[in-house]
C-alpha cells in the first residue's frame, strides 16, 4: 500500500486530494476502483476519465479541470512517464530486500566474472570469460556465452541467449563449411532484453548493443550488428548480420532489417515493415502492403508487377509530347 502523499513526496507532481488516502494498486481507467490509482495520457480517452471510479488519476495540466470534476488527481507534465515511475516505486516497495546472489542451480564458469551485486537466476549459464556488471539481473534460464560482456543495471528476461554462434557458412560444392564465430557480444549499461531473445556473437569483431537499449521478446539480432544507444525494438523483429542501427531509433514488431544496412539516428520503422536499403535520414518509415480480401489482394499484386513496364511507357509518351 502507498499513500498519495508518499507518491508525490517521492516523485513530485501536484496532488489535488487527500494526502492520507491509501492506494492499494494500479489499474486502467475503465476498471480502477476507489482504492486504486490510474492515469490518462491521451485526451481521446477523456470520456473514460469522467466515468472512472479510480481513487485518483494522474493527468496533464490540460486535463486538470476534467479530472477534478470527478475526484482526486495528481497533475504532472508527462502523465505516462509519471505512471512509469509510480510502477517503479510500487515494485520497489513490494520487492523483498536483497542484494545479488547466484542461484544454486545456476552454472557459472570459474573463469567468468560476476559482480557481487548482480543476480543470477535459476538454471542460468555464464560461460568462461563472460563478465556480468553491477546490479545486473539474469532471470531464469539465461545463457551468457564465453567472453560476452553485460554492463551494469541490465535486466535479461527468461530464456535470453547472449553469444550463440552467428549464422556463418561458406559454400563448398553444394555443401556448407562452418565459419567459426570468433567475436563476442558487448552490451552496455541499463539495457533490458525480453524473453527468448537471441543476440549472436560476432564473426571477428563483436556484436554491440549500446547503453539504454530496450529489446522486446523473441527478437533475433544477427552477428556483428550494432544497435545504438536508447533504441527500442519490439517483439519478433529480425535484424540480419552486420546491420548498423543508430541511436534513439524504434523498430516495430515483426519488422525486418536486411544485413549490412545502415539506419541513421532517430529512424522509426513501422511494424511488419521490411527494410531493404539503408536509411540515412531521420524519420518514420513504413513498407507494408495493406491487408485486403484475398481476391482483391491478388489483383493488386498482379498489377504491381506491371508497374515497371507502365513506367517505361509513360516515359516514352512524355518524350513524344
Amino acid at each position: 500500500m502507498l499513500r498519495l502523499g508518499d507518491i508525490v513526496d517521492s516523485l513530485g507532481g501536484q496532488l489535488h486530494g487527500d494526502r492520507g488516502a491509501a492506494i492499494e494498486g494500479l489499474a486502467p481507467l475503465e476498471s480502477a476502483g476507489p482504492s486504486q490509482l490510474s492515469f490518462l495520457s491521451n485526451p481521446r480517452y477523456q470520456q473514460q476519465l469522467a466515468a472512472s471510479r479510480a481513487g485518483c488519476v494522474i493527468v496533464s495540466p490540460a486535463l486538470q479541470e476534467a479530472a477534478l470534476a470527478r475526484g482526486a488527481a495528481i497533475v504532472a507534465d508527462d502523465p505516462y512517464l509519471y505512471y512509469a515511475r509510480v510502477t517503479q516505486l510500487w515494485k520497489a516497495r513490494r520487492a523483498p530486500a536483497g542484494a545479488g546472489g547466484i542461484h544454486a542451480s545456476a552454472v557459472v564458469d570459474p573463469a567468468a566474472h560476476v559482480d557481487p551485486t548482480a543476480t543470477i537466476g535459476p538454471l542460468c549459464v555464464v560461460e568462461r570469460g563472460a563478465r556480468i556488471g553491477a546490479g545486473t539481473v539474469l532471470k531464469s534460464r539465461v545463457t551468457v556465452a564465453e567472453d560476452c560482456i553485460i554492463g551494469a543495471r541490465c535486466l535479461l528476461h527468461p530464456g535470453v541467449v547472449i553469444g550463440a554462434d552467428g549464422f556463418g557458412f561458406a559454400p563448398r560444392q553444394g555443401e556448407w563449411e562452418k565459419i567459426e564465430q570468433l567475436g563476442a557480444v558487448r552490451i552496455g549499461d541499463d539495457v533490458e532484453i525480453g524473453a527468448n531473445t537471441c543476440i549472436d556473437r560476432g564473426a571477428l569483431a563483436d556484436t554491440l548493443v549500446e547503453d539504454g537499449v530496450k529489446i522486446d521478446n523473441l527478437v533475433q539480432v544477427g552477428h556483428n550488428v550494432r544497435i545504438g544507444r536508447h533504441t527500442a525494438i519490439a517483439g519478433c523483429a529480425g535484424i540480419a548480420g552486420s546491420a548498423s542501427i543508430g541511436a534513439y531509433c524504434t523498430i516495430g514488431g515483426s519488422a525486418g532489417i536486411l544485413g549490412h544496412l545502415t539506419l541513421a539516428d532517430r529512424v522509426h520503422v513501422s511494424s511488419f515493415s521490411l527494410v531493404t536499403r539503408s536509411i540515412l535520414k531521420p524519420g518514420h518509415y513504413t513498407g507494408v502492403f495493406p491487408i485486403d480480401e484475398n481476391a482483391a489482394w491478388e489483383k493488386n499484386a498482379a498489377s504491381l508487377k506491371q508497374l515497371h513496364a507502365l513506367r517505361d511507357r509513360v516515359r516514352a509518351l512524355e518524350k513524344k509530347s
